[in-house]
């Protein structure tokens, strides 16, 4: 037998010995690293690695059998990987095969193999066979799959040996096979029959929910159906009939379930107890799914196909199948989700069908019973429906990606809003292929014949729908018409006023005026007829997809506006008698009859009535609100005129009193504004310009082509200019400030920062417990509900609590410890610091006293002792001294009451007992009296308590040996007692008691009186067994007594103190009380990650950079305090035995538990996946905690959470157990999702990232991820041998959880959930929001709270989230709230100052920013992170965020837009807040202001802001603006200002105008410019951000800690940091509209501060600061040089500071805050490496950092694809830099007499010269510096003599000054970048000319100068060593004070590293 077996195998083995190649080693052996298209051999190698231990030889065989299917799978190697995995798996087996056959015991394979399957089955399934808990039934779906694929195994070795299988092992797997398919992984429910008695299948909701759902009566089944099980469900029926993925259904059956059974618990009254589900639920459920749908049909006007039947008992059936397929339709639809309106579409046909089957409908024609339109099978609903419109999504992508503009491709948008039409029925269903839908543009269709060769197909692309996204700056004018109109209007009547007249705004009533006034209206029309035309053109192409009526309603609108635009003027000309110059033309086109003002008057009501109506329905909302929304034809047709009809943007409308406040905040702020600019601005400067106007100037410093100009409209407008600007910019500036006043205010009635210090907190603790208890607690039946009201807002206290109240106490201890234990698990405070903060878990019964924490009696009792002893028996006096502490008192109280107590329960002697008894109650009849202290003496108590404090040291020792000393101590303070305290005369009766009483003279032996205390069984020492509570109460005693200083510092680390103030003032806070656990709403948390740092690995941790700094050094130098109190949490008592243990840990292989805590520590203090997880997870516990507290009995709560948790083993076992309980509704009411779209690639990889995901799946059982698995699968038709890929939304959990006791190495492995097909590739779109998309799916209940990488949370504040989700049920305004906004915490400031700056920013609008946004603005929005939204609301609109490319950059903000428009409510919460980390270096920042400027430039673009800009009254319109595009228009005006500015004054200098005109006021001594300037530094200084910070920090730290911090940030130069980031906005928001190039830039996580090298600043900020910052530097100097000879220099400084300010700033700030920017060996290393940068050859796939050629291609890459508007706005702009050579070559010696234009054009020959000359000596050094060396250099010689004797000539002769050769310089520089800007505009022309090659030598002459200009000063300053210093503390100041000496320990590390080096 076994011979036969051998020689089979040899020849098999011989077999495939041919496919060997190259020995890839062992390493590759996980059986995780599979290539995807073998992933079917998977289970196989897990498998035998998991049995490998027990027995080698079946491992070796399973893994045999595992390369044989390897091979049958994939016979040709043809998939990526394939061939290398099955050579490595050969190797392992031929390695593997002899050592395995000596260890075999049974004589062949195939009984070796069937002896171990009966041992396992034995060993594993039949010992766990009637498991019931979570962890067993996972251990047994474990072993039911090991004995799946032992027994395959096992059947094919029997094969290959032709053996029989034994019966007993074929009975045993039909077992196994049967259960294998019931016991399949599942998510939170396990629906199987067996598990019906887990916890969670217990709670009669979820089996209500189960029930109604298996009701299928009356489905009609498929014939060819096979009911698989008696537990079918209506999903399996739906499934069955319309063909969607067996795990999308059970996916959603668990989802529906999960969904039902939360609404249904929280139905009140309950319904009756047998399990039945209430119909209050499903209707609840159905309103919410099916609300946006039944919109959808009333404004198409179609019938919804929602027909409920009429039988009652069908009804609840009908509704679970309507709700059931549109889930499964949204489970599947992929990327479909983002098209609400095109899932409503596809739902409408399946609802209908479903309807008619149900119906018993019968087809007209086929005379059959109706079926649905694509069939029922498998996988027909991806194939036939999902896939045609994803393959139109992708394509449209396709075409997204080559840079094209918008509007040449259809983004998620115009694809879903082509369903808001009836013309989308005419898609048909089922839906006809070639429908316009289907369409795709011309250059994608292959050129069809049609007989006359023409493409077909163009003609019927749909193009744009509804909205066109085209970059160019009038779409802040378009979407915000109304506001720009009014601001416009306004200037025109203050100048009007200003001009005519006194000047006094009271003149307007003057009649001259007022009639000048009324010119507004004509400027009006011509406004709106701008609007009208630009409305036409901005939309011509989405022409095609536009209904008539639309097309109409734009022509009728140009046509009216056109009309107005001549009526009113001729209307006006007619008023006048004798009419101003303007009215008198137009009066003469006509005839001149007399005047009839009544006509204009007539005309102006006309016009104005449409704002009437208006103005009349703003002030009724709902009338608005209904009319926006009716369906009525007549209502239409009105509404018609004033917008065009959309499906969303309609009943946006807020309540009367939002609408009151909101206006009042502006009407303020507007007046406000506009008093300013009157009075400051425009009313001063009138004057001036009068006077200059009538100045004649004759002679002109340069050739003027107009000199008979009149009225000098030049100058004027150079004067004008900067300040009409500013006039448009200021309202940001008043923004600020109303924002900070309001903001504060409203802060300051949120009760913010009522508890900011730890004194504060001390001085209300008392009233804490009461707080936890009315916030944190649900409300029992009895109790009242809070008041509301005024004064509730003004005054919130609790009740203390009372002793008595022993269940409110306990219930705060079980919290309060729960938040000190998780502040001692992160390692914030110490083991002491825990001590004294902790309550005592165990409330002692016999104390009738509250037991505070230690940290507030600290030193009470030493104090209270002292003045005990120096009280002089005056009783009452002492009394009151320690009562009026009430802490004191408490301390005292308890302390007597514990002494007694503990010395009770000691003492165990009758005698003994008699003595200590009759002592106690001695000094307890002496307090009742209040005479203890004159009866007894006091001094002596101090002694007692030493020798009381011994005996507790002893106690808490607990060691035998120590008996002897605890009797002496007795002995001792009986002796002090009786002798020293009580006075002699007490004495005798006790020592008589002692004696056995008197009357027996002399009859006791004389040693019986001295062993008081001394027999064996005198005292109970030591104490067996000890009790958690016995060794709490002895802790806190010793506390008590011992801890002298008062404990005013702890806990000492600064965020523990934040956190613990924070949260317990956010409970004086008004939030809603807390339902139980189970009635509150269940939520999930959903975190895209991407491929960030999951765990630091110890390499990454000890690998240092340049600087000899490691990420775990800096840590350590920033945490100090932390880093010492995880030491002492792993029990090192310092850093040199925490190594030495690492060390071993190291030697002996076992488990690395100490790295594992280093890494973590570190990974907490990063902005990792670990910190996020572990933050996101404290929900979890929280909700444990808190069904524990709602679900305990009495003695459950009265012996305290820990006891549960301490006996969590235990207690698991039995399922009905509190503590399975308590697991089960967690489980019912949270998860979270992690979407790690590449897990499955990192997992095929090898990566550490899966390995570290895994570990956190393991730590966090109820954690999820899911993922897009890409497989491979072997296509099976094709003959080709590529395999197509197939893609996958996969969710994994951890396949067992950990247990402590199993001894067997169990391997960390995951187990799939669900596995749902794409229709492709999931990311089309932006990143981000496809990655939240694919895997919301998974998410469960109500809430979906959407959190980043960079997170992080806070035991105490998840406590609070119960709360929170309360809030969708509170009033808030009209609506119910659709998000719920919280706060962050920025953690990331301390790390140095520009992170500090960053985050005090950060944190300003995230607090005082957001919460005026929220109430009473109502605009805000969704700014990422912490937000908390309606779920339901959100998946049937669209979900959480947009992910068109490009447009929904910022694709948070897009959330909150369509929420908003979708008629959601967007609200603000104080009360909790959720961590956030932050960039921390200038460059990171910059790259995130970039991104944030780039993802605002396309939002004002985007159809979204245009719609909120037209469908928003007035008021909100403007705060809408000023909070998101404005901000950003606003700071690009800033900017515009200075160069508007700069050049009005080049104009003036160079013309001569202003030597001219130097007496006049306006240009002496402007008064008005001054202050315009004024505010333009303020903006750029960053007094926008400065303002609301101040405030905030105000309102939560005090406003003098705001000062310090301000006038600290001062000094840190954030002013430099404020300018610098101007310019980054700016550039990058301006860009963004001209030209594109706007994507999402990875800023990176990292936090070790480095030094960047100086061509990496270059290439950041070349453009957007450096250029820019030259360019105002030579305004600056030619100002400086032409204008000082008749100007003071005091008002050139006092105009120009915060020029020269922002130019400095510009160009030299990345080198002040980047770190050792001034060392010289980095100064040297620098400049070597941008030697090398500048001069390497580019070329194609050299990467921009490694040389100058390519980045400067990239740096052009927006031109490519700007268009012509771009270009021609490119070289407009590029002309500027003429002007300057115009204006200097006339200021030249040579040139002094001369004004005529020859002089510009000869100077244009130079130019021509120079550049000629360089080309010929390019083109001649590549054409004959090989063969003509010599010759070549002769030339070169000669032009440069020619050159050097044309100088000479030129200084001789027509006397050439230096100043000319400067002069000279600053004009031609300019006008080669000038020359070079308009080239790279035109590249394509270039390129044809051959001219590249040089504008290249010249672009890159032009960088080396600029390089230079930057590099020299930074050089200089590095000489002086102190300037590192200073620089160093500068930017490091908080690491500093926390003793980050950064540069000495870097010196002190590279000496050693050097002489290490040396040695």
């Amino acid at each position: 037998m076994s011979s036969r077996g051998g020689s089979d195998q040899q020849s098999q083995r011989r077999i495939t010995r041919t496919q060997t190649a190259g020995n890839l080693g062992e390493s590759i052996f996980d059986s995780e690293v599979v290539p995807s298209s073998l992933v079917e051999i998977a289970p196989i190698l897990r498998v035998a690695n998991e049995i490998e231990s027990d027995n080698p030889r079946v491992a070796y065989l399973c893994r045999f059998y595992a390369f044989e299917k390897a091979h049958r799978l994939d016979p040709t190697s043809s998939g990526r990987g394939v061939r290398q995995f099955k050579t490595a798996l050969l190797q392992r087996l031929e390695r593997e095969n002899d050592p395995t056959l000596m260890g075999r015991v049974k004589k062949s394979d195939a009984r070796e193999m069937q002896s171990f399957y009966q041992h396992y089955y034995k060993k594993y399934i039949q010992a766990l066979q009637n498991a019931a808990d979570k962890a067993d039934r996972a251990r047994l779906t474990k072993a039911y799959q090991t004995a799946n694929v032992l027994f395959e195994v096992l059947k094919a070795v029997n094969m290959t040996q032709s053996v029989e299988v034994d019966p007993q092992i074929l009975e045993a797997h039909d077992k196994v096979a049967k259960k294998t398919e019931i016991y399949v992984p599942y998510n939170i429910l396990p629906l199987d029959p067996d598990s019906a008695n887990q916890a969670i299948m217990r709670y009669p909701e979820i089996q209500a929910a189960v029930l109604a759902l298996r009701n299928t009566r009356g489905l009609p089944w498929p014939k060819d159906y096979k009911k698989k099980k008696d537990d079918e469900d209506i999903l399996d029926w739906l499934q069955a009939m319309f063909g969607f993925q067996k795990d999308n259904v059970a996916n959603q059956r668990e989802h529906l379930i999960l969904l039902l059974a939360n609404v249904h618990i929280r139905q009140f009254p309950k319904p009756d107890q047998q399990p039945k589900l209430d119909d209050r639920a499903l209707t609840e459920v159905m309103k919410k799914l099916f609300k946006n749908y039944r919109k959808w049909c009333k404004y198409l006007d179609r019938q919804s196909s929602l027909w409920l039947p009429t039988i009652q008992q069908e009804v609840q059936q009908r509704k679970l199948l309507y709700m059931g397929l549109y889930l499964l339709i949204w489970g599947e639809a992929a990327n479909l989700r983002f098209m609400p309106e095109c899932l409503c579409y596809i739902y409408h046909h399946m609802a209908f069908e479903l309807y008619g089957m149900l119906a018993g409908n019968v087809s007209p024609m086929t005379g059959e019973n109706v079926k649905p339109a694509y069939g029922g099978e498998e996988e027909a609903f991806l194939r036939k429906v999902v896939s045609p419109i994803y393959e139109v999504i992708a394509k449209e992508a396709e075409r997204s990606k080559r840079g094209s503009k918008h509007s040449q491709w259809r983004n998620y948008d115009d694809l879903n809003e082509y369903f808001w039409s009836v013309d989308c029925f005419r898609l048909g269903w089922p839906m006809r292929a070639d429908a316009d839908f289907f369409c795709l543009p011309f250059d994608q269709l292959q050129f069809v014949k049609n007989g006359d060769n023409r493409p077909a197909g163009k003609e019927r692309w749909m193009g744009k729908i509804n909205f066109v996204e085209i970059r160019s700056f009038w779409h802040v004018f378009r979407s915000f018409d109304r506001m720009w109109s009014f601001f416009i209007l306004c200037l025109q009547v203050m100048i009007i006023v200003a001009w005519n007249g006194s000047g006094q705004p009271s003149s307007i009533f003057n009649s001259d005026v007022f009639k000048k006034s009324l010119t507004v209206f004509i400027t009006a029309a011509i406004l709106k007829l701008g609007q009208a035309v630009l409305d036409v053109i901005l939309s011509w192409k989405a022409r095609r997809s536009m209904s008539s009526h639309v097309k109409l309603r734009y022509i009728l609108k140009v046509v009216s506006a056109a009309a107005w635009v001549i009526v009113l003027p001729v209307t006006y000309a007619y008023s006048w008698d004798n009419p101003p110059g303007f009215a008198q033309t137009i009066k003469s086109w006509f005839s001149q009859s007399s005047s009839s003002p009544s006509l204009f008057i007539l005309a102006v009501v006309v016009y104005l009535s449409p704002n009437m109506l208006a103005a009349i329905l703003f002030l009724f909302p709902f009338i608005r609100r209904f009319l926006e929304r009716s369906n009525y034809r007549i209502v239409m047709l009105m509404m018609w005129w004033s917008q065009p009809r959309l499906y969303v943007g309609r009943g946006m409308h807020e309540s009367t009193f939002s609408l009151f406040k909101y206006t009042m905040f502006w009407v303020l702020l507007i007046i406000t504004k506009l008093a300013f600019s009157y009075y400051v601005e425009i009313k001063p400067l009138v004057g001036p310009t009068k006077a200059i106007m009538n100045v004649k100037i004759r002679n002109f410093q340069w050739h003027e082509f107009f000199p008979r100009a009149k009225d000098n409209l030049g100058v004027v407008i150079a004067l004008w200019a900067p300040i009409i600007l500013v006039y448009f910019m200021d309202t940001q500036i008043w923004y600020a400030i109303f924002s900070t006043l309001f903001g504060g205010i409203y802060g300051a009635f949120r009760r913010l920062g009522e508890i900011r210090t730890l004194g504060m907190l001390r001085s209300r603790f008392q009233s804490l417990p009461g707080a936890f208890n009315a916030c944190l607690i649900p409300l029992e039946k009895t109790e009242q509900t809070k008041k509301k009201g005024l004064k509730a807002t003004l005054s919130r206290n609790f009740a203390e609590i009372s002793p008595n109240k022993e269940k409110e106490a306990a219930r705060f201890a079980q919290l309060w410890n729960k938040i000190i234990t998780s502040f001692r698990e992160e390692d914030l405070i110490n083991n002491r610091e825990m001590g004294l903060l902790l309550v005592p878990y165990w409330a002692d019964r016999d104390l009738d006293l509250i037991q505070w924490p230690p940290f507030l009696l600290a030193s009470k009792i030493p104090i209270a002792l002292d003045m005990a002893k120096d009280s002089n028996g005056k009783d009452r006096e002492l009394k009151k001294r320690i009562q009026t502490d009430n802490y004191m008192y408490c301390a005292v109280r308890e302390c007597y009451a514990s002494f007694r107590n503990i010395i009770k329960f000691l003492v165990q002697g009758a005698r003994e007992k008699e003595v200590i008894d009759y002592i106690f109650s001695e000094v307890d009849r002496h307090i009742e009296a209040g005479d203890l202290i004159t009866e007894y003496r006091m001094s002596a108590l101090p002694g007692l308590s030493e020798h009381f404090v011994k005996l507790i040291k002893y106690l808490l020792d607990n060691k035998q040996e120590d008996r002897d000393q605890v009797v002496i101590l007795f002995q001792d303070m009986l002796e002090v007692m009786t002798r020293d305290i009580m006075m002699e005369d007490h004495i005798s009766s006790l020592v008589d008691s002692i004696h056995g009483g008197s009357g027996h003279e002399g009859m006791t032996p004389l040693d019986q009186q001295y062993q008081l205390f001394a027999s064996s069984g005198a005292i109970k020492f030591p104490i067996h067994p000890v009790t958690e509570a016995w060794k709490e109460k002895i802790n806190r005693l010793d506390l008590l007594l011992t801890v002298k200083e008062s404990a005013m510092d702890v806990p000492s680390n600064l965020d523990a103190r934040r956190r613990i103030s924070f949260f317990s003032n956010s409970l004086f806070m008004n939030m809603p009380t807390a339902p139980k656990v189970r009635n509150m709403f269940s939520f999930s948390v959903l975190t895209p990650y991407y491929t960030e740092d999951v765990l630091f690995s110890l390499h990454d941790l000890e690998v240092e950079n340049e600087d000899g700094v490691s990420i775990l050094f800096y840590l350590q130098k920033i945490f100090p305090d932390e880093w010492s109190n995880f030491l002492e949490r792993v029990k090192c008592r310092n850093e040199e035995e925490f190594r030495m243990k690492l060390q071993k840990e190291e030697e002996l292989k076992g488990p690395k538990e100490l790295e594992e805590e280093l890494r973590l520590w570190a990974s907490y203090r990063g902005q990792t996946l670990t910190k996020t997880v572990r933050g996101m997870m404290y929900y979890r516990k929280a909700l444990e905690l808190q069904a524990f507290l709602d679900m305990a009995h009495d003695e459950d709560l009265m012996e305290g959470y820990k006891a549960v948790e301490l006996n969590m083993e235990d207690n698991s076992k039995g399922e009905r157990s509190l503590w399975a309980q308590c697991q089960a509704v967690t489980d019912m009411k949270f998860t979270y999702v992690v979407s790690c779209q590449q897990y499955g690639i990192h997992k095929r990889s090898g990566d550490t990232r899966a390995q570290d995901i895994l570990k956190l799946l393991t730590t966090y059982p109820s954690l999820r991820v899911a993922y897009v698995d890409e497989v491979e699968e072997p296509s099976k038709e094709r003959p080709k041998k590529i395999n197509q890929k197939v893609y996958y939304s996969a969710l994994v959990k951890a396949a067992l959880p950990k247990s402590s006791n199993s001894s067997d190495p169990v391997q960390i492995l995951d187990q799939v959930i669900y596995k749902i097909k794409l229709p492709g590739p999931a990311i089309l779109g932006e990143g981000k929001p496809e990655n939240q998309n694919h895997a919301i799916i998974f998410t469960r209940g109500e809430g979906l709270q959407t959190i980043d990488m960079n997170q992080d949370n806070y035991m105490e504040e998840a406590l609070k989230m119960r709360n929170l989700l309360q809030e969708f049920l509170e009033e808030h305004g009209v609506r119910p709230p659709t998000i719920l906004g919280l706060r962050e915490h920025i953690f990331t400031g301390s790390v140095s100052s520009l992170a500090w700056f960053m985050s005090n920013q950060e944190t300003s609008f995230v607090t005082i920013g957001q919460r005026l946004l929220a109430n009473p603005l109502k605009v805000r929005f969704h700014y990422g992170h912490p937000d908390v939204f309606d779920r339901l609301f959100h998946l049937t609109r669209g979900g959480v965020s947009k992910a068109s490319k490009n447009i929904n950059l910022s694709e948070d903000i897009f959330g909150g837009f369509n929420s908003t428009l979708r008629e959601g409510n967007v609200t603000h919460h104080e009360y909790i807040q959720v961590g956030k980390g932050r960039d921390v270096g200038l460059n990171q920042i910059s790259m995130f202001e970039a991104k944030i400027a780039n993802g605002n430039g396309e939002q004002t673009l985007s159809r979204d802001i245009y719609r909120l800009g037209h469908r928003f009254d007035f008021f909100r319109m403007l705060s809408c603006y000023f909070t998101t595009v404005g901000f950003y228009f606003s700071t690009l005006i800033t900017v515009l200002t200075v160069y508007v500015f700069l050049y009005g004054r080049l104009y003036l200098v160079l013309s001569g105008l202003e030597e001219g005109l130097i007496t006049q006021k306006a240009i002496r001594d402007n008064k008005p410019l001054q202050v315009a300037l004024a505010s333009q530094s303020f903006v750029q200084i960053g007094f926008l951000m400065a303002l609301p910070m101040l405030m905030e920090i105000g309102l939560e730290r005090g406003f003098r800690t705001a000062l310090s911090d301000f006038i600290l940030m001062q000094l840190q130069l954030a002013p430099v940091f404020f300018t610098f980031s101007l310019g980054t906005k700016t550039h990058y928001y301006g860009r963004t509209l001209l030209h594109g190039g706007a994507k999402y830039r990875p800023t990176g996580r990292g936090f070790v501060v480095f030094h960047a090298k100086f061509a990496e600043n270059y290439r950041l900020y070349s453009r957007s600061h450096f250029v820019k910052g030259m360019e105002m530097m030579l305004l600056l100097l030619v100002y400086q040089i032409f204008g000082h000879s008749y100007r003071g220099s005091v008002a050139y400084i006092f105009i120009t500071v915060s020029m020269w300010f922002m130019v400095g700033t510009w160009l030299f700030a990345p080198f002040l805050f980047n770190p050792s920017g001034f060392e010289w060996q980095k100064i040297v290393d620098d400049w070597t490496d941008w030697n090398k940068w500048i001069s390497n050859r580019g070329g194609i796939g050299v990467p921009p950092e490694k040389s100058w050629e390519s980045w400067w291609e990239e740096e052009q890459e927006h031109l490519k694809y700007s268009g012509k508007r771009g270009t021609i706005a490119e070289i407009v702009l590029a002309l500027r830099f003429f002007i300057y050579q115009y204006g200097l070559v006339y200021h030249l010696h040579i040139a002094e007499k001369t004004k005529s234009f020859l002089v510009y054009g000869i100077s244009w020959l130079v130019i021509f010269l120079i550049l000629f000359v360089m080309k010929t000596v390019s083109v001649g050094r590549r054409r004959f510096s090989a063969n003509f060396q010599l010759m070549f250099r002769l030339i070169k010689g000669l032009i440069f003599l020619t050159f050097v004797s044309i100088l000479v000539t030129l200084i001789a002769l027509p006397h050439m000054t230096v100043q000319d050769i400067i002069v000279c310089i600053l004009a031609f520089m300019p006008t080669g970048w000038g020359l070079l800007l308009i080239a790279q505009a035109c590249k394509p022309m270039v390129h044809q000319a051959g001219f590249w090659g040089s504008v290249r030598t010249l672009a890159r002459g032009y960088e080396v100068v600029m390089g230079l200009l930057l590099f020299t000063p930074v050089a200089f300053l590095a000489w002086f060593p102190f300037v590192s210093e200073f620089q160093t503390r500068m930017l490091f100041n908080q690491a500093f004070s926390r003793g980050l000496q950064i540069s000495r320990i870097l010196g002190g590390q590279r000496k050693d590293r050097a002489s290490r080096n040396k040695e």
